[in-house]
């Protein structure tokens, strides 16, 4: 690097610059010149330097005022400069480095010197840039790990939205053609000039409909079928056409014969033929209503899940109920859980709030739940318990899975390192969630397994630390 680096010579005397320049070619660099502080700031601007020498004493703008405009912009702030100045004006000197100026040239360096000072600068560059690439790549990896588990998240997402939605919309397509016949009916109704008792005797059965729950349920599928075939006899008998299609809904309705009958002493055959039709309709109309209630209530529930799960549009810092999260974590990966893993809580309810990273715990909760759930592969049971102990908040979580061999327990938290076959993990999961634990909340996190348990337990300090990380 050091033979290919380039280096800006800033100099307001030109026998300084050209000497400067043959010796620095001479050791393989790359040279630009400039004459004063403006010129030098416009080269700046122009190409890239690994190193600047700058002059202090300069006419028009002097090496301190270009040291404050190169550590003022983010884009050249990184460039390393070493002052020339007199050997004796130590003020000067003092003051460069104060602004920001890497090392100091006497004016009288001998070429050793100069050599020694500008491979030091330029080591130190290079390991800063080494360390900035490293960094910018942990951030993208770990931006990378983020990322695929929020993809992971909206799969499963998609799919508990799409049960109610689907649901919802089956539903109110249904309605509009029960509410047309139910339209229909109560017209018919209405011309069929029933007298103040049949009117009036229509009133329970209103009672009946806005009160009743699916009593099909609590029958046996043969005493549930026996009703049906008895109410459609039954039917039949009255002279109602079609009279299977009404049994279902008058069975949900709770309804039996000697209710039948109780109409039919009211009602005319005709009647009670548009009685029965308006009944199924109208009990139809309400459970639709139902359904369309309960799925839209369900995306609703999803959706404000989702919103607590990421603190949107909250502050970083939150009096978080970990109860919430939790459990808001198990919603999210609740398409995962279906499979055959059953989740058993152990809550402490006199549990309090802790000031944390509300959406960072849950990222916590999501990486350690989701890979309980790919150890157990699709089966097994999950234990979630929280405690108070000692000034900490406990969360454990644990799995009936294989396990955790010794020697991978041991670097299970260390970065990049999974046991997952390629393109499956980026070994940042657990590194993440233990800096996220020990290092912005100043917790404890530990792991402990064998044959048939894994067990993560998560402590978080009472009086928080989160609020001054």
């Amino acid at each position: 690097m050091d033979e290919q680096a380039y280096i800006l010579v800033v100099d307001d005397n030109e026998m300084n610059r050209d000497l400067l320049s043959r010796r620095l070619k001479r050791q393989g660099y790359g040279v630009a010149t400039a004459e004063n502080g403006v010129e030098a700031l416009k080269c700046v601007a122009a190409e890239q330097f690994d190193l600047i020498l700058l002059d202090i004493m300069m006419p028009e703008m002097n090496g301190f005022e270009v040291l404050e405009h190169l550590k003022a912009n983010d884009d050249w702030r990184h460039i390393p400069v070493i002052v020339i100045s007199a050997a004796e004006d130590i003020d000067n000197m003092v003051k460069g480095i104060q602004l920001g100026a890497e090392d100091y040239l006497p004016k009288n360096y001998n070429p050793v010197f100069l050599r020694a000072r500008i491979e030091s600068s330029l080591r130190r560059k290079k390991l800063r840039d080494l360390e900035q690439a490293y960094l910018q790549q942990e951030v993208m990896l770990r931006q990378s790990e983020k990322l695929a588990t929020l993809g992971r998240l909206s799969a499963g997402m998609a799919h508990e939205l799409n049960n109610p939605a689907s649901a919802a919309l089956s539903g109110s397509q249904a309605l509009h053609t029960t509410f047309e016949r139910l339209l229909m009916h109560s017209t018919a109704i209405s011309a069929a000039g029933f007298s103040p008792e049949q009117t009036a005797a229509m009133e329970p059965l209103i009672a009946t409909i806005k009160n009743a729950d699916d009593q099909s349920d609590l029958l046996d599928p043969i005493e549930r079928s026996d009703r049906e075939s008895e109410l459609e006899i039954w039917l039949e008998d009255a002279g109602v056409e079609d009279a299977w299609e009404f049994t279902d809904a008058m069975v949900k309705l709770g309804l039996q014969e000697e209710d039948l009958q109780n109409l039919s002493s009211t009602y005319n055959p005709e009647q009670l033929t548009l009685v029965i039709r308006w009944l199924v309709d109208a009990s139809s109309t309400v459970e639709l209503i139902k359904v369309i209630s309960e799925g839209t209530g369900r995306i609703s529930g999803i959706v404000g899940a989702l919103k607590t799960y990421t603190y949107l549009d909250q502050a970083p810092v939150q009096n978080v109920d970990i109860h919430e999260g939790l459990n808001n974590t198990l919603l999210m990966l609740n398409s995962r859980l279906k499979k055959g893993i059953t989740v058993h809580r152990h809550y402490d309810e006199s549990l309090p709030l802790v000031e944390a990273y509300g959406s960072e715990l849950n990222q916590v909760w999501t990486n350690i739940i989701d890979n309980a759930i790919s150890a157990m592969d699709g089966q097994g049971e999950i234990m979630l318990t929280t405690a108070q102990e000692n000034g900490w908040v406990v969360i454990e979580i644990a799995d009936n899975g294989p396990g955790i061999p010794e020697d991978v327990q041991r670097k299970i938290f260390d970065p990049f390192f999974t046991t997952k076959p390629p393109g499956e993990g980026t070994g940042l999961g657990l590194n993440i969630s233990h800096n996220i634990i020990v290092e912005k909340h100043q917790g404890e996190i530990s792991v402990d397994s064998r044959a048939g348990e894994t067990r993560f337990q998560i402590k978080l300090p009472l009086e928080s630390a989160a609020s001054n990380s």
